[in-house]
Formats: C-alpha cells, structure tokens, sequence
C-alpha cells in the first residue's frame, strides 16, 4: 500500500531541505505547552490548525474552549486507544484526520505522522476519498516501520516526505 517514491538513504538529504514557515514557533510554544500540560487550549489549538490549513481557520473558531480542552485532554492521555486518540479530535469543528494527525505528530508522546496529500504521494498511495482507521492504523504502523529501518526519527522522515513530493510532485 505504501511505497517510498526515492531511496531510504535520501531522507536525511530530502529532510534537510524542507522549509515551512512557523514550524519553530509552533513547537517552542503550543506543542510545548500542551506536552506539558496535557491538552491543548484553544488559542495553541487554533495555531496548530492554523498552520496545518488556514482554510479551517473560521470553523476551527467554533469550538467552545471547554470543548477544545476536553477532547485534546483525552486524545493526548496515556492509555487512551489509538482510535479513540486520532477519531475524538475529528469531533472538534474544521478538524479532519490531516489536522487530528498534526496533533497527535506533535503533541503526544507516542510515535504518529502527518497524514496528508504530500506525504502520501511521496509514498505512492492515493488520498483516500474518505479517511478511516483502517487506513489510519495501516499508515501509523509503515511510519513507525519506516523510521525504525532507517534509524530517523518521525519528523525527520515526515520532511522527508513532504519535501519530496513539494518539489516533483506535478503542480507543486
């Protein structure tokens, strides 16, 4: 189902290349805030979501704070179920699974990449017309997978794919 478009032994070259304007502010403050705290508020949700797709930005504004809070306390929570951590966050307003992923990438504490149009296709595989677990849970593990082979970790390998596909992907 997925298969890398270039060799493995690229990704630190295609990693080093990538550039995405507010990554460092997004990590030094709301991934590190809600790391530490256990949950996203809604203005570190709002930026997260922001970043990932500005077009979600006026339905993401919906959410009640309490709302924000409650659903990324349980998605980000130890021992809460893979399912449950990634299908909770697509209960929030403007979230799909690209953003509920950015999240978990981010924020939690296990091992989750991106899902989104970039990384996919650097991995050959077509975006789903609707995304599910079963999809999800199948892209989680060739991730891990992947990252375990080469030794990297998931953000290197997640620029990795992104940068690839932002430079040969057709009308990139």
């Amino acid at each position: 189902m997925f298969t890398l478009r270039f060799p493995e032994r690229q990704i630190p070259h295609w990693a080093a290349r990538y550039e995405y304007a507010g990554e460092a502010e997004l990590i030094a403050g709301p991934v590190t805030s809600a790391r530490a705290r256990g949950y996203l508020s809604k203005p570190e949700f709002l930026a997260i979501a922001r970043w990932k797709t500005p077009r979600s930005a006026s339905r993401c504004v919906q959410n009640e704070l309490n709302f924000v809070e409650e659903v990324t306390r349980l998605s980000l929570a130890a021992g809460t179920s893979p399912r449950l951590r990634i299908e909770c966050l697509n209960l929030l307003s403007g979230v799909n699974w690209p953003t509920a992923s950015v999240i978990l990438h981010f924020c939690h504490r296990e091992v989750y990449p991106i899902v989104d149009f970039r990384a996919l296709w650097s991995l050959r595989c077509d975006v789903p017309s609707s995304y599910n677990y079963s999809f999800w849970e199948r892209y989680v593990a060739f991730a891990r997978g992947l990252c375990a082979k080469v030794g990297l970790d998931i953000r290197t390998v997640d620029r990795a794919l992104w940068q690839y596909s932002k430079e040969h992907q057709n009308g990139a």
